[in-house]
């Protein structure tokens, strides 16, 4: 057997690979050359960016990239351990403080990612006598963390509160605990999770209220304080999650509650326990960014102008943008339905051709025949930007047969 002879051990990774390029949904990295910005240079080239999670510009802000220099030269570029042990900085816990005040509850915890901060904390609050009840459009990160909490998992219908009192109905009078558990913004319709309502349910029937309020960070709210102040819920729900990846413009994720969560995640919560905490640097961009989210409330308000101009232009020539077979947008994340996983891969494609970065979802993330272009809108795209945007869209779906020539 030669050095460049396969190994049969993973050859059905292999023969997964080949059907998934039959099935034309095989894609690979686009390599991104320069900074996240709303026109920048992927695999050399240049394309109006409509794929980033960059809501608010702040990737590259001055005030974030200064912060993120100071840091640096003053604590270093890593923390060298883990929170528990040698890790925490007095920079981390300035963080949480910020983001706890910013969120007007007790106390916060920061995580690694958005991913193990939802992981993390559901599986460390439950055990296997408990119940979660969760959307079935809720994150993977939600679902995974319940799967390791080995809760036993009832699944509602998207935003149905009348099948997830049924539920709880049911499970009522079992004992365990009751975790009811939403996003905050669904990430591949754009629709916002209906929280008030969940929280009344929870408030009836003596559950636990979580809010996944990843994508509705820096957007919904009052200057971006999420879904939760949007629907003035602080005080009802009883962990909330974020990211600091998104709108805040650097890496992380945090879980935000009562000081007792807080002290039992620092205890119990495992990503936090066995990783490496934030460099310096990610920990100072942050809090520069909370800042700004405070004296700088007009990048919200362009996020939402471009987000409805966005939406009637295409709306207008005719796109099928959500609210026919699946839930209608309601915030910057537009998908453009296509239904077909190949034919949807292929448009993705020829749009970059023609300059614009538009990614392709299929199956798994999204259902079979619910394949979709996913577009976000940003606070720094221009008019003429979007315009330019709007044409390339509505000429390849003409070519491609996408929309009537």
């Amino acid at each position: 057997m030669s050095d460049k002879t396969p190994r049969p051990q993973l050859a059905h990774l292999t023969a997964q690979l080949e059907d998934l390029r039959q099935r034309g949904t095989h894609f690979k990295l686009r390599v991104l050359d320069d900074e996240q910005a709303p026109v920048c240079t992927y695999d050399g080239k240049r394309v109006i960016n409509l794929a980033s999670n960059n809501y608010l510009g702040l990737c590259n802000h001055p005030k974030l990239r200064e912060a993120a220099i100071a840091a640096t030269k003053k604590y270093g570029v890593g923390s060298g351990a883990v929170r528990t042990i040698a890790g925490t900085m007095h920079i981390h816990m300035e963080l949480e403080e910020k983001i706890a005040a910013f969120k007007g509850v007790e106390a916060c915890v920061v995580f690694q990612s958005g991913f193990t901060a939802n992981a993390g904390t559901v599986s460390s609050i439950l055990g296997k006598e408990d119940f979660i009840l969760s959307d079935e459009l809720n994150h993977a990160s939600i679902i995974d963390g319940a799967r390791l909490s080995r809760a036993k998992i009832k699944v509602f219908r998207h935003k149905d509160i009348a099948h997830a009192e049924d539920l709880l109905k049911e499970i009522q009078h079992e004992p365990g605990r009751k975790l009811l558990i939403t996003d905050g913004v669904f990430s591949m319709d754009g629709d916002i999770g209906p929280v008030d309502k969940l929280c009344d349910l929870a408030d009836q029937y003596g559950a636990i209220m979580m809010v996944d309020d990843a994508h509705a960070s820096g957007v919904l709210g009052r200057n971006g304080r999420g879904s939760v102040d949007h629907f003035h819920c602080t005080q009802r729900v009883d962990v909330q999650v974020g990211t600091l990846s998104k709108a805040i413009g650097a890496l992380g994720g945090y879980v935000c509650g009562s000081r007792d969560l807080i002290d039992y995640l620092y205890h119990r919560a495992r990503p936090f326990l066995f990783s490496t905490s934030h460099p310096p640097s990610v920990a100072a961009t942050c809090i520069a960014a909370f800042d700004l989210l405070e004296i700088e409330p007009e990048r919200i308000q362009r996020l939402w102008d471009n987000t409805n101009y966005f939406k009637q232009q295409l709306t207008a020539a005719g796109f099928d943008t959500g609210g026919r077979t699946t839930p209608a947008s309601e915030t910057p994340i537009t998908p453009i339905l296509i239904g077909d996983g190949r034919a949807t891969m292929d448009f993705s494609r020829s749009l970059f051709q023609a300059g614009l970065m538009a990614t392709g979802i299929a199956f798994p993330t999204v259902p079979e025949g619910k394949a979709r272009i996913r577009t976000i809108m940003t606070s720094e795209h221009t008019r003429e930007q979007i315009d330019q945007a709007l044409e390339i869209l509505i000429t390849v779906a003409r070519k491609m047969n996408i929309l009537p020539a």
